[in-house]
């Protein structure tokens, strides 16, 4: 921890002490970079916009995630917005690059916040990032009116200040009111408690559905190996070569050896295939008859 506040302070002193750029400086930098790919131009507008970046990552530090990281994260969305700026739009560079590095740093944020997943969709990240502030503000102005609000009065409340729906705003107030636990633990402060993971179902195949599965497979196996013994020598290999095989050969291939057509070929494929059909709907019909 001390070496990552060291780097921190260290970093920031860098940004702080790099150039303040002019809007004529700034343009000629983002004309280098768009139109020659000119390298030294790309390095100094991103140092000296570098203030910025650390500056809106501090802003993120209340969520958990390392100083560290979120500098870095900021300093990609920076390098993004570098990449993608106009000059020719006559906005400034630092005004482009905000909305870039904020929604670096917000995405990072998400993703490392839990392990569960808590969303990618706009509303989702609006209300990550402003539900806490939105209900404490609903909820200072209902208070100051005399009105007290129940939890869907406050949910709608919060949903229409910031324009997402109300199951948006009840899923994520349930994501930032938990926490990540680990399935090893125990369910209580006795160590030979049950873990929660034993609590899990078991999605793997049980006894009986593995015999009940190989006794299919079996009876499957024993059809085909019927349906192909009705055939002849040539539908088998064209079956063979066609199907089984692990690289399939094409029609034209196996006219070749043969001695047929591709067409040919195809029509013998396609009446070995009827074969096989009638073969295994007679043994099918059988079965379902006995066990009738």
């Amino acid at each position: 921890m001390a070496l990552d506040t060291h780097f921190d302070k260290s970093l920031s002193r860098q940004a702080m002490q790099a150039e303040l750029l002019d809007a004529e400086t700034e343009l000629q930098l983002a004309y280098a970079w768009r139109d020659q790919r000119d390298e030294a131009a790309l390095h100094r507008l991103i140092t000296a916009y570098m203030r910025l970046a650390i500056s809106m990552a501090s802003k993120f530090k209340r969520y958990g995630a390392p100083m560290n990281d979120l500098i870095q994260e900021a300093g990609l969305g920076l390098m993004k917005a570098a990449d993608k700026f106009d000059p020719d739009r006559g906005v400034r560079f630092s005004t482009y690059a905000v909305w870039w590095i904020k929604a670096s740093i917000q995405d990072y944020v998400m993703r490392n916040w839990s392990m569960v997943r808590t969303g990618s969709t706009s509303s989702q990240k609006s209300l990550f990032f402003n539900l806490r502030r939105v209900q404490a503000q609903v909820e200072r102005e209902a208070m100051a009116d005399g009105v007290e609000l129940d939890r869907h009065q406050l949910h709608q409340m919060v949903a229409s200040e910031l324009g997402v729906p109300i199951h948006d705003v009840e899923m994520m107030e349930g994501r930032l009111g938990g926490s990540d636990f680990s399935l090893n633990a125990t369910q209580s402060a006795d160590e030979d408690g049950r873990e929660w993971i034993d609590l899990l179902e078991d999605d793997t195949a049980q006894s009986s559905q593995i015999v009940e599965q190989d006794q299919d497979l079996g009876t499957l196996r024993g059809w085909l190996v019927s349906a192909m013994d009705g055939l002849s020598e040539r539908e088998r290999f064209i079956v063979r070569e066609r199907k089984l095989a692990e690289a399939p050969r094409t029609l034209e291939s196996l006219g070749r050896e043969l001695g047929l057509s591709k067409e040919r070929v195809r029509q013998v494929e396609a009446a070995a295939f009827g074969k096989m059909r009638k073969s295994l709907e007679a043994q099918s019909s059988e079965v379902h008859h006995f066990l009738a």
